[in-house]
Protein backbone atom coordinates (compact mmCIF):
# COMPACT_ATOMS: atom_id res chain seq x y z
CA UNK A 1 0.00 0.00 0.00
CA UNK A 2 2.70 2.52 1.02
CA UNK A 3 6.31 2.18 -0.64
CA UNK A 4 8.94 4.74 -0.01
CA UNK A 5 8.61 8.60 0.19
CA UNK A 6 10.73 11.14 1.55
CA UNK A 7 11.16 13.95 4.50
CA UNK A 8 9.73 17.78 3.61
CA UNK A 9 11.83 20.27 4.63
CA UNK A 10 10.29 23.72 5.11
CA UNK A 11 12.36 26.25 3.90
CA UNK A 12 12.51 30.36 3.63
CA UNK A 13 14.46 30.70 0.64
CA UNK A 14 14.53 27.90 -2.17
CA UNK A 15 17.77 28.60 -3.71
CA UNK A 16 20.05 29.33 -0.60
CA UNK A 17 18.66 25.93 0.28
CA UNK A 18 18.88 24.12 -3.05
CA UNK A 19 23.22 25.20 -2.65
CA UNK A 20 23.38 23.81 0.75
CA UNK A 21 21.89 20.44 0.24
CA UNK A 22 23.64 20.24 -3.11
CA UNK A 23 27.04 22.55 -2.65
CA UNK A 24 27.78 22.69 0.73
CA UNK A 25 26.63 19.08 1.76
CA UNK A 26 26.97 17.81 -2.04
CA UNK A 27 24.29 16.00 -2.01
CA UNK A 28 22.48 15.54 -5.39
CA UNK A 29 19.69 17.41 -7.25
CA UNK A 30 17.21 14.82 -8.67
CA UNK A 31 14.49 17.16 -9.47
CA UNK A 32 13.45 20.83 -9.27
CA UNK A 33 9.90 22.88 -10.21
CA UNK A 34 10.89 26.23 -9.66
CA UNK A 35 10.62 27.27 -6.04
CA UNK A 36 7.85 25.20 -5.37
CA UNK A 37 9.82 22.08 -4.64
CA UNK A 38 12.97 20.63 -5.06
CA UNK A 39 13.92 17.00 -4.45
CA UNK A 40 17.45 16.30 -2.68
CA UNK A 41 19.05 12.89 -3.20
CA UNK A 42 20.55 11.81 0.21
CA UNK A 43 21.50 8.30 -0.82
CA UNK A 44 20.54 4.56 0.73
CA UNK A 45 16.94 5.61 -0.69
CA UNK A 46 16.58 8.91 1.56
CA UNK A 47 15.12 11.55 -0.54
CA UNK A 48 14.36 15.48 0.56
CA UNK A 49 12.04 17.35 -0.42
CA UNK A 50 12.35 21.05 -0.56
CA UNK A 51 9.41 22.89 0.25
CA UNK A 52 8.43 26.74 0.67
CA UNK A 53 7.25 27.67 3.76
CA UNK A 54 3.39 29.18 2.86
CA UNK A 55 1.47 32.51 4.33
CA UNK A 56 -1.93 30.67 3.17
CA UNK A 57 -4.51 29.84 5.28
CA UNK A 58 -5.18 26.19 5.94
CA UNK A 59 -2.79 23.17 6.92
CA UNK A 60 0.34 24.94 4.42
CA UNK A 61 0.31 28.13 6.91
CA UNK A 62 0.92 25.60 9.83
CA UNK A 63 4.46 24.89 8.11
CA UNK A 64 7.46 27.29 8.71
CA UNK A 65 11.09 27.21 7.92
CA UNK A 66 12.85 24.55 9.72
CA UNK A 67 10.06 22.45 9.79
CA UNK A 68 9.92 18.98 8.77
CA UNK A 69 7.33 16.47 7.58
CA UNK A 70 7.61 12.80 6.32
CA UNK A 71 5.50 12.13 3.12
CA UNK A 72 5.39 8.55 1.88
CA UNK A 73 4.67 7.16 -1.47
CA UNK A 74 1.80 4.85 -2.59
CA UNK A 75 1.53 2.07 -4.49
CA UNK A 76 -1.91 2.01 -5.05
CA UNK A 77 -4.57 4.63 -6.27
CA UNK A 78 -4.55 7.01 -3.61
CA UNK A 79 -8.75 6.85 -3.59
CA UNK A 80 -8.14 3.05 -2.62
CA UNK A 81 -4.77 4.22 0.46
CA UNK A 82 -7.25 6.93 1.74
CA UNK A 83 -10.64 4.57 1.73
CA UNK A 84 -8.07 1.98 3.76
CA UNK A 85 -6.82 3.97 6.32
CA UNK A 86 -10.13 5.39 7.15
CA UNK A 87 -11.49 2.07 7.49
CA UNK A 88 -8.81 1.50 10.13
CA UNK A 89 -9.33 4.57 12.06
CA UNK A 90 -7.01 7.48 10.66
CA UNK A 91 -7.82 11.10 10.74
CA UNK A 92 -6.84 12.60 7.53
CA UNK A 93 -6.99 16.31 6.01
CA UNK A 94 -6.85 18.03 2.84
CA UNK A 95 -7.84 14.82 1.32
CA UNK A 96 -7.96 16.36 -2.84
CA UNK A 97 -11.37 16.41 -4.16
CA UNK A 98 -9.80 16.67 -8.14
CA UNK A 99 -8.70 13.08 -9.44
CA UNK A 100 -7.15 15.16 -12.31
CA UNK A 101 -5.03 17.16 -9.80
CA UNK A 102 -1.07 17.27 -10.91
CA UNK A 103 -0.42 16.68 -7.26
CA UNK A 104 -2.50 15.02 -4.67
CA UNK A 105 -1.64 14.84 -0.99
CA UNK A 106 -3.26 13.76 1.44
CA UNK A 107 -1.72 14.95 5.35
CA UNK A 108 -2.80 12.75 8.78
CA UNK A 109 -0.81 12.56 11.85
CA UNK A 110 1.32 10.11 14.00
CA UNK A 111 0.03 9.35 17.56
CA UNK A 112 2.66 12.05 18.70
CA UNK A 113 1.29 14.33 16.29
CA UNK A 114 4.02 14.20 14.01
CA UNK A 115 3.41 15.12 10.66
CA UNK A 116 2.83 12.77 7.57
CA UNK A 117 1.38 12.73 3.93
CA UNK A 118 0.28 9.98 1.53
CA UNK A 119 1.69 11.44 -2.11
CA UNK A 120 0.06 9.89 -5.12
CA UNK A 121 2.46 10.97 -8.03
CA UNK A 122 1.15 12.80 -11.28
Amino acid sequence: MIHGGNATIYVSDMDRAVEFYTGTLGLRLENRYGNEWASIDAGAGLILGLHPTSSQPGAAAKRAAGCIEIGLNVQQPLDQVVAELKRRGVELHDVPEDPQAAIRLVRFQDPDGNGLYLFAPW
